[in-house]
């Protein structure tokens, strides 16, 4: 179990598929901003608050120069049905065998009810064009979030 990556970290690479089963790549972000989103789950009420705040952000985070992903360990089918039932307007990665999410250090053990599990530590990093982290939002709460990441990337890019 590797720890959650920090500010000035390289960003890992991955080849994980998108809902689409197209292969996506550190590369496809390549001299842009990007923001990648971990959550647990597709259609549950955290994610498809954060899902539906990205999707509404989607364009002037594209007018900026970024892209958004959102990975879980979700497989491809279940993230399409995701996206049509909230209309959402951002790729969704499907890391099945969840190597991302451990490279990235999210998939940690977590407990509730007194049962520790492993599951998806809600995480955003912000990276940078040179592939480095420029900002990270670990334990997120999904309400509000999208704005706060929008701000942060506007401050940053001066």
């Amino acid at each position: 179990m590797k720890k959650i990556l920090e500010v000035g970290d390289s960003a890992p690479d991955f080849d994980i598929p998108n809902q689409n089963g197209d292969i996506i790549n550190l590369k496809n972000f390549e001299n842009k901003w990007s923001v990648i989103y971990f959550y647990p789950r597709d259609d549950t009420p955290g994610c498809t608050i954060e899902a539906k705040e990205f999707t509404d952000l989607n364009k002037q985070f594209e007018k900026l120069g970024c892209s958004i992903v959102g990975v879980s360990p979700d497989n491809e089918a279940k993230h399409c049905k995701f996206i049509d039932k909230y209309d959402l307007k951002i790729d969704l990665l499907a890391d099945t065998e969840k190597t991302m999410l451990d490279d990235y250090g999210v998939w940690q053990e977590k407990s509730m009810y007194g049962k520790t599990y492993m599951g998806v530590v809600r995480t955003t990093y912000l990276i940078n064009p040179d592939g480095n982290i420029a900002e990270a939002w670990t334990k997120v709460k999904a309400k509000g979030h999208a704005e706060a990441v929008l701000e942060r990337l506007i401050e940053l890019k001066g």
